[in-house]
């Protein structure tokens, strides 16, 4: 079973009553489907329960957890051999990694090696979804990864990395003319080469 923590992200008390809120009952929801995935033992549910607990984690703010639960999921789809699965884990924890490192409080004991090491976890998953992305069959699954893993590289500061990708994408796009509008909706780009 795993130890339950606040919204700090510290150990709670067992057995303390919790207040109810909604991340509390999902995250409490996320915790039994890891149960039931364990003693299963099936790589693609246990992939999924720990990227679900790594989210409700994210949503609490909580990141060095969710984090942590995320890089065991993403351990995880090495074993379904899903590219897909993995390429969706490895953009999750770049973005994750990304809002961990903004929410770094540098002035604190170690903050600035703690958002050091995220900024360097995000820039490593991007990299690596982006070098995957490559042997994918679905060109436009290629571009949507490609994008995100530009966004989180822009995020960090690393503009010049973010419109290799990008470029790479347009590149893509103008080779497969089929892409539809709809599939870049909700992506703050703009496509003239350079990062918004």
């Amino acid at each position: 079973m795993i130890a339950m923590h606040d919204e700090a992200g510290q150990p709670e008390p067992q057995g303390a009553a919790l207040p109810y809120r909604p991340g509390r009952a999902a995250l409490e929801l996320a915790v039994r489907r890891l149960d039931e995935a364990e003693r299963q033992r099936q790589p693609a549910a246990m992939c999924e329960a720990l990227a679900g607990i790594g989210r409700c984690y994210s949503a609490l703010s909580a990141y060095p957890q969710a984090m942590d639960f995320m890089r065991q999921a993403l351990r995880w789809s090495y074993a379904l051999g899903s590219v897909d699965q993995r390429v969706e884990l490895l953009c999750e924890l770049a973005e994750l990694a990304c809002t961990a490192a903004e929410y770094v409080d540098v002035d604190e004991e170690d903050g600035e090696r703690q958002a050091r090491a995220a900024r360097d976890l995000a820039r490593d998953m991007a990299f690596e979804a982006a070098k995957v992305a490559a042997h994918a069959a679905d060109p436009h699954w290629e571009i949507k990864v490609l994008l995100r893993a530009s966004d989180a590289l822009d995020r960090l500061g690393d503009h010049d990395d973010a419109v290799t990708l990008q470029t790479r994408a347009m590149t893509l796009m103008v080779r497969h003319p089929d892409v539809s509008d709809a599939m870049i909706d909700g992506s703050p780009r703009a496509f003239d080469g350079r990062v918004m």
